[in-house]
């Protein structure tokens, strides 16, 4: 199993999986009782059967919406068979053919039994389950019907967003063991709703089994390139999370700040306004895991003398996951689960908690929107995104670039919305501008796709700085996520300083553009009417420069996370140097646990004043349009 943020994916390998999703997940992740059928079962239970989803339905005689039956899960979860197998087949066995042949027409692909001769384990699906934020599920949870509803209607329609970018951006067929692939036209999907954890709480989320095959333009059935779906599981997560916080957000006029999950990594943009408290009243299963965790983690260390890093943190957390499940539970129909939810919640926190929590972070949602512009500085992003991306991961390809930039978008516009593409556009931005290609083309083999190119940079690292332990735990490194944003943020203060120091020495006005001249620039033009545009320098003609890089410098304070703005100088190189800065960026960071910490000096970075040496070069680069081509960022 592999989890990135709010999106998980997992292997559906055994032949008889399909049982334990009808039986167990098809049923709210319950046991269904013996001798039911699927739908007389969930019509019982109150329950919403599952539906069909993906543009590779009609191959298949299905439509998106339509329900999925239990005899449909077997032939095609179960065998890689089409749905109406048996009437296509019985209606061969009319017209004369033998039972086998008859049966081996409605096989998709290659089937089951050729590959488990060749010791080969089929891979008959991927199940993505996708469940929004802590925060959003208690709104959804505790809320009125009305916000139930849009925050049910959001997470449809951010998972349909996301399946629909896998098909179109990442999904592909292969054959001859991988040696040849081609682009494919849709996927197989089959969507089942969930409303709690096995211990009763609320967790909105839904199973999506991605059937590994897909139809070629010939007709022919092929195993998808579940490489490339792996390899995009983030990008498609952070997809689905920006989509979905945004429409809610803009839909109930609230907002998102940043918590911090686990110190040192990065934070999760959590709904304004819904406490803590609330939070870890309804996360039991985090309780529960904690403990295993943290015994499991330890034994780690002392084997492998180091922490674990990223892929070692999913491995340990899925461990504690199994260690501690439950076991299957009865479902119950929503109506019933939010009357149970609303009276645990007031007889643990009160009433008034409860009923007032819609407009508490509706009250908190406009405080921050008052203070955040809906405009996003595209040369700031940029950096930022090339930047961290680079501290991260030192080489990384434009899938990961892409996932930044949506990041980016998350943490800077705190949940309004944006000009769709804008993401695309940061991240070709960020790989045309401040990366350059590893990846070298080879004489006489296949140029790499553009997805296959790997890129890196050239910025200065921050050195690395020690934190001291509380409660007995040891001193720790600082993480790689709190070193990217050291380099980002020195990158992001030299481009202002370089802004704002021309102008404030002759505080010229700007130049007015005439109103032909406006109308007649259709760039200009698109970016006036759209609602949430890129920003532009000359959006304001009447302003200054200096005016201008002050709004623009304002916006981007207002929008970062609080704990990274005091204690920052404007000087970059100061600001990377000097170590009571760095230690005051540390305690910052993490002011909810009240730690203290320690720096250890080390050798001092260069200083990454490239982009700032030209301010004009950022200026031009500040008011490009994104709808000059996705292409830019892949040809350097």
């Amino acid at each position: 199993m592999f989890a990135a943020g709010m999106l998980s994916v997992a292997k559906v390998q055994r032949r008889n999986a399909w049982r334990y999703y009808v039986r167990g997940v098809a049923f709210g992740d319950g046991r269904r009782p013996v001798g039911q059928s699927l739908k007389g079962a969930l019509e019982k239970a109150g329950l919403p059967p599952g539906v069909w989803m993906g543009r590779g339905l009609a191959a298949l005689g299905l439509t998106a919406g339509q329900t999925v039956t239990e005899r449909q899960m077997e032939l095609v979860f179960g065998q890689l068979r089409h749905p109406d197998a048996d009437r296509i087949e019985r209606e061969l066995l009319d017209d004369g053919a033998d039972p086998e042949t008859a049966r081996l027409a409605t096989v998709l692909g290659q089937p089951i039994e050729e590959i488990e001769r060749r010791k080969a384990t089929p891979l008959l699906a991927l199940d993505y389950t996708f469940r929004p934020q802590a925060s959003l599920i208690v709104l959804w949870a505790l809320g009125d019907d009305h916000t139930r509803r849009v925050i049910e209607r959001a997470h449809e329609r951010a998972i349909a967003a996301a399946l629909r970018w896998l098909e179109d951006e990442v999904v592909e067929t292969r054959w001859s063991s991988g040696r040849q692939r081609a682009k494919a036209p849709g996927l197989v999907v089959a969507k089942w709703r969930h409303f709690d954890n096995r211990d009763g709480f609320p967790l909105l989320h839904d199973h999506c089994l991605v059937l590994n095959r897909a139809q070629r333009p010939d007709g022919s059935w092929y195993a998808l390139n579940t490489v490339r779906l792996y390899q995009n599981v983030v990008a498609a997560g952070t997809l689905y999370t920006l989509t979905m916080t945004t429409e809610v957000c803009e839909e109930l006029g609230l907002a998102t700040v940043p918590r911090e999950v686990t110190p040192g990594l990065r934070p999760v943009m959590e709904i304004a306004g819904v406490g803590q408290e609330l939070i870890d009243w309804s996360a039991t299963r985090r309780e529960q895991m904690a403990p295993v965790l943290e015994r499991i983690t330890d034994e780690y260390v002392k084997k492998y003398k180091h922490l674990p890093g990223e892929r070692g943190r999913h491995g340990l957390g899925w461990w504690a996951a199994q260690d501690t499940r439950r076991a299957k539970k009865t479902p119950k129909p929503l109506e019933q689960l939010r009357a149970w939810w609303r009276t645990s919640a007031i007889l643990r926190f009160g009433q008034e908690m409860v009923d007032g929590l819609l407009e508490r972070c509706r009250a908190a949602g406009k405080a921050i929107r008052a203070r955040v512009s809906p405009l996003v500085d595209t040369a700031l992003a940029a950096i930022d995104v090339a930047a961290v991306v680079f501290t991260m991961r030192d080489s990384f390809a434009r899938r990961h670039v892409l996932a930044e930039a949506r990041r980016h978008l998350m943490e800077t516009l705190r949940g309004r919305g944006f000009t769709r593409g804008l993401d695309d556009y940061i991240a070709d931005a960020a790989l045309s501008r401040h990366s350059r290609q590893l990846t070298v083309p080879q004489k006489g083999r296949r140029a790499p796709a553009p997805e296959q190119l790997k890129y890196t940079a050239d910025f200065a690292l921050p050195h690395r700085w020690w934190i001291a332990g509380t409660g007995g735990k040891p001193p720790r490194e600082s993480s790689l996520y709190e070193r990217a944003r050291v380099a980002s943020l020195a990158l992001q203060n030299a481009i202002r300083d370089a802004r704002i120091a021309p102008a404030t020495r002759d505080g010229a006005p700007a130049a007015t553009t005439s109103a032909t001249t406006r109308t007649g620039d259709h760039n200009h033009d698109q970016a006036a009417a759209a609602p949430h545009a890129v920003d532009h320098p000359d959006r304001d003609a009447a302003l200054t420069p200096a005016q201008q890089a002050a709004a623009v410098h304002a916006h981007q304070q207002a929008a970062m996370p609080e704990e990274y703005l005091e204690g920052r100088t404007t000087d970059p190189a100061t600001w990377l140097r000097t170590p009571q800065n760095l230690a005051r960026l540390a305690a910052l960071t993490k002011a909810a646990e009240a730690r203290s910490r320690t720096i250890v000096d080390g050798p001092q970075p260069q200083q990454p004043a490239a982009d700032a040496a030209d301010p004009a070069s950022q200026q031009q680069h500040h008011t490009t349009r994104p709808d000059q081509g996705r292409g830019a960022g892949r040809d350097h």
